[in-house]
């Protein structure tokens, strides 16, 4: 079975939740439609949500996170932070998370080794998880500050580049509480900023929850159908990258699961056995998406919805994607604010006057919901960049 690239773009709109007649009912419909939202910059969360979901506050999600704590913040796949609903969360505690753990563990032991830092660092490791835990036992919370001032396990520091202009030290303290979080055991409770900002206090994930995190023991598996479910069709190795995992596992994964091989020009792509009907037409759609969106992070083959030009203007140098613009199943541009708080747009294809005024509509709409507050994303494009620099002149 061939899929077209416009096939694709269409299934894009509907599963990403994009399309005008799909929009999510909630938050947390919106983040099962989607297996996960991207929470390494705070300000993405909310943004992905205002996108997708008409009527949204920032309460919405405040609520969800903090009083009925149905969706959860995480790290997982790629040792990136996510929000998932609690049952995707037990998927990708297997799936993905248990890897990141002993991935974290085995370098801040070597680091630890290799700056003399304590006799024994598997012991000294141990000792220090096991104090975080005791100290956040019965649902206390604590930032991590307060944590290492009461604990002296979680004292000292590592150094990186010795000698060298751009060397520092390294807090080990952080990094257990990093592994202590991607097994499971703790997790961001209470946050002391707003909205846009990451100011959270840390505790027992069991507590948080009201009951034990119970992983799935195919969370694997899981997580690949998810991702198909939610992505598909999609490549071997855009699932291997998705999910941080090998090409092995993820082979082994699709042999256990029912899907079927489609073609996608010339490249093996995959579809769950039954999911292959015909992607129903949307109507014409536009959409801005912030930094980090999930969408334009969803695969790593990403020339079917992005020219192959346009991705040094959109993705910085380490592959993270600024806020982007677009149109039809294609990201078309991108965005920012002004220093009055205003979204400006700059477009990278000629998409027609109609799309481009729905785009500036749909700016508008967005400058009005920020209330002239300016959010600076952790990753700005080079195109935003560029933009700014010229306007600087």
């Amino acid at each position: 079975m061939r899929i077209t690239n416009q096939d694709r773009q269409t299934r894009l709109a509907r599963r990403q939740r994009l399309a005008a007649e799909s929009r999510a009912r909630d938050v947390g419909d919106l983040t099962n439609s989607l297996v996960a939202l991207h929470a390494t910059d705070p300000a993405t969360i909310y943004l992905s949500a205002w996108t997708r979901v008409d009527g949204f506050g920032t309460d919405d999600l405040d609520a969800a996170f903090y009083i009925d704590r149905s969706l959860v913040k995480h790290m997982a796949m790629r040792r990136t932070l996510f929000v998932f609903d609690r049952d995707t969360l037990a998927d990708a505690q297997s799936g993905a998370s248990d890897r990141v753990a002993a991935s974290e563990s085995r370098r801040l032991l070597s680091d630890v080794r290799k700056a003399g830092l304590f006799d024994d660092p598997e012991r000294w490791l141990a000792r220090a998880k096991a104090a975080a835990l005791e100290m956040l036992a019965d649902g206390r919370e604590a930032t991590s500050t307060e944590l290492r001032d009461d604990i002296p396990e979680l004292q000292g520091a590592t150094v990186y580049g010795v000698g060298k202009s751009w060397g520092g030290d390294v807090p080990v303290g952080p990094r257990v509480l990093t592994i202590l979080s991607a097994e499971g055991k703790i997790v961001r409770g209470s946050n002391r900023g707003d909205w846009a900002a990451s100011r959270p206090r840390w505790t027992a994930m069991d507590a948080w929850l009201g009951e034990p995190l119970r992983p799935n023991p195919d969370g694997h598996d899981a997580m690949v159908e998810r991702w198909l479910r939610s992505f598909g069709p999609g490549t071997v190795n855009d699932l291997k990258w998705w999910l941080g995992s090998t090409i092995s596992a993820v082979k082994k994964s699709l042999a256990e699961l029912p899907v079927v091989e489609v073609d996608l020009d010339g490249a093996i792509g995959y579809l769950m056995a039954d999911d292959l009907g015909p992607a129903d037409p949307v109507q014409p759609w536009t959409a801005l998406l912030p930094g980090l969106d999930p969408t334009i992070m969803g695969w790593a083959d990403r020339d079917w919805y992005l020219n192959p030009e346009h991705r040094k203007l959109l993705f910085d140098s380490n592959g993270n994607a600024g806020p982007t613009a677009w149109a039809d199943g294609r990201a078309v541009g991108g965005w920012w604010q002004d220093d009055d708080g205003v979204v400006r747009l700059q477009l990278l294809e000629d998409i027609g006057t109609e799309r481009s005024g729905i785009l500036q509509d749909q700016a508008s709409e967005l400058t009005q919901w920020l209330g002239g507050r300016r959010i600076l994303p952790r990753f700005p494009s080079p195109l935003a960049k560029q933009v700014n620099g010229r306007r600087g002149r």
